[in-house]
């Protein structure tokens, strides 16, 4: 899941300027579009993993000096979970609500380490394919320097023979 919220510079609408926003996956997807953004909150919960693209336009005329600022907060993961509405939801408060939010984190941790050690373990299977493959093909060159090297000691001496400089 993924939590978004932002502002955008006060005093645009004087100036005719308006700002598009839009969030887009990484197969290309549109998530969320909006225009004449001043300020909002938006979520969205995905499973295409990679980088989200949050692209901002500023559609109209903009004056010489003038600036557009933007404030982006997003979150990912346990940041991103409404807390408060679990609360209200479960009757919990105060410390039992802090252990919610830690088991949370912890879970998000653990499944953040299994991940990790899968793709360690991927990475050191292609690893020892690779060493494998380096080492068959040193020695397979070693080979043919071997006997290039014996082909040409035969073909010196049977040169130098016929022409009887041995």
């Amino acid at each position: 899941m993924a939590l978004s919220s932002g502002e955008v510079s006060n005093g645009l609408d004087a100036l005719g300027i308006s700002v598009f926003f839009s969030v887009t996956s990484p197969y290309g997807n549109d998530l969320h579009s909006k225009e004449n953004v001043t300020h909002g909150q938006f979520a969205f919960t995905t499973h295409e993993a990679g980088n989200y693209l949050a692209c901002f336009s500023v559609v109209g005329h903009n004056p010489k000096g003038s600036e557009v600022s933007v404030n982006l907060d997003w979150r990912t993961g346990v940041a991103a979970k409404d807390w408060e509405s679990v609360a209200r939801k479960e009757h919990i408060e105060g410390v039992e609500l802090e252990l919610r939010k830690l088991e949370a984190a912890v879970e998000a941790i653990h499944e953040n380490l299994l991940y990790l050690k899968n793709r360690e373990a991927e990475m050191r299977i292609v690893s020892e394919k690779t060493n494998t493959r380096v080492a068959m093909f040193s020695i397979m060159s070693l080979a043919v320097c071997i006997t290039v090297s014996g082909f040409q000691l035969l073909y010196l001496k049977r040169y130098f023979q016929k022409k009887k400089l041995i």
